[in-house]
């Protein structure tokens, strides 16, 4: 499961890269023209996260940041290393 997030699936799709050149015709210019296209890679943006899982489990999971914007992926908590009481 490389390049693919663990929650969604989401994964490397591919597409098109168009160049493009000339003046755009509201610009003042005679339009712009298709110059060419080669194929490409869209990555998902994959983030390492420490997640705590239902069963209460911590691990690391490789989630997209829509995951993790969108909350189904919950973050473990960080506990403080020490506790100062006020005496």
């Amino acid at each position: 499961m490389a390049r693919q997030c663990e929650v969604c699936g989401k994964k490397v799709q591919m597409g098109n890269r168009v160049e493009t050149r000339g003046k755009a015709k509201y610009l003042g210019g005679v339009g712009t023209k298709i110059t060419g296209i080669t194929r490409r890679k869209f990555v998902p943006n994959l983030q390492k996260v420490h997640v705590t899982l239902p069963n209460g489990q911590n691990t690391t999971l490789r989630v997209c940041t829509q995951c993790i914007r969108s909350g189904r992926v919950r973050k473990t908590v960080k506990t403080k290393p020490f506790d100062v009481s006020k005496a």
